[in-house]
């Protein structure tokens, strides 16, 4: 059976929850409808994250990033849209997005949108000599 779009995103335990560790991802293929044009948007996304009791399934994030291929959105609303869904899926302790958006008009766009947990602390960076 061939995949298809899809907004629903699946977890997983994260097998050391008590442990903090970043898991980086990029997506270099997002891509989306100019609200104004209809012509198509291409970023390459940048997720990373510290994960709490669930960690985002790829396959489910391939697909639910694919769901967006024929939606008009403009740049900073789609990012914090899919930061938001990611958070609301994974409760995540801290999560960054962001979305480098390709030339358009002669202008390149990034977009950084974070989130993170209220009781949450990173650790103090390591210095080594």
């Amino acid at each position: 059976m061939p995949s298809a779009p899809s907004r629903e995103l699946e977890t997983f335990a994260n097998p050391r929850p008590e442990r903090d560790y970043t898991i980086r991802m990029e997506i270099p293929e997002f891509t989306c409808l100019c609200p104004k044009t209809g012509q198509p948007d291409f970023a390459t996304l940048h997720l990373e994250y510290v994960p709490d009791q669930y960690c985002v399934e790829l396959k489910s994030l391939k697909l639910y990033v694919w769901s967006f291929r024929d939606e008009g959105a403009f740049h900073e609303d789609v990012t914090n849209r899919i930061l938001s869904d990611l958070v609301a899926a994974t409760r995540p302790r801290f999560m960054r997005l962001r979305a480098e958006f390709k030339v358009r008009g002669g202008i390149y766009t990034d977009i950084i949108a974070e989130h993170r947990a209220p009781d949450w602390q990173p650790p103090a960076p390591v210095e080594l000599p």
